[in-house]
């Protein structure tokens, strides 16, 4: 089902700017247009009463307090000859002959239709009298104009901003994340480097134990398995359609080896093989990462359980633990580079995850319940071999 909170806010904030600003032009525009239309009836009023005045000897009052009442708009009368006879709110002290008022009135003619003055005689039909009027916008007419561009510029710099705080919060995001990858890398390398170290000083010591050369090479495959996984993180790995089951199981083996007995595991899976593709070091090690998260909640004593569930379209891994919970304020963070609840920690193998689910296989990751000293589950989804 489509889900609006999935969606990144750097997504959202770009389509919601530009409904707004579509909503404000379109706005904008009405009034524009009812203004211009307001403009407009009071021009042709004012060259009705000016008619009349030209008609009638004797003008009534409300005639003379209409032309008086020329509000704002600048207006030229002009003959049939293109000669003007009056103009007023005119900016500027130019003469009635002035090439300068004359520009501005070619200025003018492009901003509205004239409206015609005429006056015919009542008896011959002989029209006496033939003027336009040309008159211009308003300022705040014309203010309304660039206002819609005004907005727009806003909002871009707007975005500009967002993006500017996106990017630095990208690159500090990748920073912390290749801090915490060296910290892993070392964390990793640790355990079997002490251990040949280890070997190393028994044999120049002159002790050889009958295990020695064996579980030298079992550190040594897994430094190779380490180098390899994070090899793959820096490039896009090879999926390959793998059984599910046999990787769960191997990963499985390898924990328990290195866990308290304290740490029952329970584990439900299918009899038979299910297929992805997958790319098996670097779902084993996101297996690993979410286990050890379990096993650290629970502070090396509980219970783990790891169970498949096949849906229609994927497979989904079950990793529970019956530790301590995660607190509502830090799920939206647990996947976050660098972030962790542990005193030791780096925050790297949960992000990790992520990046190794998400971005390289095409499934998801995510906790699916967590109760408060009765523990977590994490969901891992896959998408099904087709």
């Amino acid at each position: 089902m489509f889900n609006i909170k999935s969606i990144p806010l750097r997504q959202v904030w770009p389509i919601g700017a530009f409904i707004i600003v579509l909503f404000i032009i379109w706005n904008t525009n009405i009034l524009f247009q009812e203004i211009k239309y307001q403009e407009r009836l009071k021009m042709e009023m004012w060259a009705m009463a000016q008619k009349e005045f030209i008609e009638n000897k004797d003008p009534t009052n409300l005639t003379f307090k209409v032309l008086q009442q020329t509000g704002i708009n600048p207006m030229y009368q002009v003959d049939l000859n293109g000669k003007i006879l009056d103009f007023k709110n005119h900016n500027g002290d130019f003469g009635i002959d002035s090439i300068k008022l004359y520009e501005s009135l070619e200025k003018i003619k492009k901003e509205n239709n004239p409206i015609l003055i005429q006056y015919r005689d009542s008896l011959t039909g002989k029209l006496l009298v033939n003027q336009k009027l040309y008159y211009g916008d308003s300022n705040l007419l014309k203010q309304l104009k660039y206002y819609p561009i005004a907005l727009m510029l806003i909002i871009m710099l707007f975005g500009l901003l967002i993006f500017f705080i996106f990017k630095t919060n990208k690159i500090s995001e990748q920073n912390k994340l290749w801090a915490s990858m060296a910290k892993e890398t070392a964390h990793q390398i640790g355990t079997p480097l002490s251990s040949l170290i280890g070997w190393t000083t028994l044999i120049k010591e002159g002790h050889l134990p009958k295990l020695s050369i064996g579980e030298m090479e079992n550190d040594i495959d897994r430094l190779k398995v380490i180098t390899e996984r994070f090899s793959k993180i820096g490039s896009n790995p090879v999926l390959e359609f793998e059984d599910l089951v046999t990787t769960i199981n191997e990963t499985i083996k390898y924990l328990k080896k290195r866990t308290s007995n304290l740490i029952l595991f329970k584990v439900k899976l299918s009899n038979k093989p299910v297929i992805v593709p997958i790319n098996k070091q670097l779902l084993s090690w996101t297996l690993e990462n979410l286990i050890k998260n379990g096993i650290d909640a629970m502070k090396g004593k509980g219970e783990i359980n790891i169970y498949l569930e096949e849906k229609e379209k994927f497979i989904s891994i079950l990793i529970s633990d019956n530790g301590e919970g995660i607190k509502n304020h830090e799920l939206k963070k647990i996947f976050n580079p660098g972030f962790t609840s542990k005193k030791r920690g780096w925050g790297m193998g949960l992000s990790l995850a992520k990046r190794i689910v998400e971005d390289y296989h095409g499934g998801k990751i995510y906790v699916k319940k967590t109760i408060k000293t009765k523990g977590t589950t994490f969901a891992l989804d896959l998408i099904k071999a087709t």
